[in-house]
């Protein structure tokens, strides 16, 4: 998921959205009310305008990712082996969920979840072009990931500020863990200048967050030079 989530979401009362929602207005409506988020507006627009998959994914995975993102190493950290099952939520347009693919080999399974269909159309098929028999694509409620089986690692990165009511979420999808599973969540945390956007969620928040949902600490990453890297695993 990228940033320009935050113009998908539906209008609602003061509640944070869940994934990559969409929004009442168009992008200048949500420029005005926020002028910080001008940038992203003009963003949407394009999205919006040309009403493909192509752009939306380009929107998700913004520009230069790589290089602060640093896929390889997060999925290096998170020790993932032959055979894992993996969920991606809030898979977008697959940036991790390949990656994630070519870890688990061939043995392993990897659910993109995602509540964008188009999105999820384009990850099957790109799965199935490109030879990723492991690739299952899932339609979530916003509230529930509708996994249909236990997994080792629940994954989400830049997903963690748009759900809502986070305690009561997390602490129902550990329904879906597998003894010994993980929940690993990569998010923008306020140090970057993108914080002026307002889509980040302050480290200490996550951590009493995930341990009201009834999980502990198991690891905190620091080579991320905007987002926190939490692991977590059931108390």
């Amino acid at each position: 998921m990228g940033l320009i989530a935050y113009f998908r979401r539906p209008r609602r009362k003061r509640a944070k959205a869940s994934f990559e929602e969409r929004p009442s207005g168009g992008p200048a409506t949500l420029a005005h009310r926020d002028p910080k988020s001008w940038g992203l507006a003009f963003l949407a627009a394009l999205v919006l305008l040309a009403g493909c998959t192509s752009f939306k994914r380009l929107a998700y995975e913004g520009f230069g990712r790589d290089g602060w993102q640093k896929p390889d190493e997060v999925v290096a950290a998170l020790a993932l082996r032959a055979g894992d099952r993996v969920a991606d939520l809030g898979s977008g347009g697959g940036y991790f969920t390949f990656r994630f693919s070519k870890a688990v080999g061939p043995t392993g399974k990897v659910y993109a979840v995602d509540v964008d269909r188009d999105m999820l159309d384009y990850i099957g098929a790109r799965a199935k072009e490109d030879g990723h028999p492991n690739i299952e694509t899932v339609l979530a409620k916003y509230d529930d990931p509708l996994l249909p089986e236990s997994v080792d690692l629940i994954f989400t990165c830049n997903v963690y500020h748009h759900i809502e009511g986070r305690v009561e979420y997390f602490a129902s999808a550990a329904r879906y863990l597998r003894p010994g599973g993980r929940i690993a969540i990569v998010d923008f945390d306020g140090r970057h200048w993108t914080a002026i956007l307002g889509h980040t969620t302050p480290v200490e928040v996550v951590k009493k967050e995930m341990q009201e949902a009834g999980y502990r600490l198991e690891r905190e990453l620091d080579f991320l030079d905007r987002q926190a890297f939490l692991v977590y695993s059931r108390r």
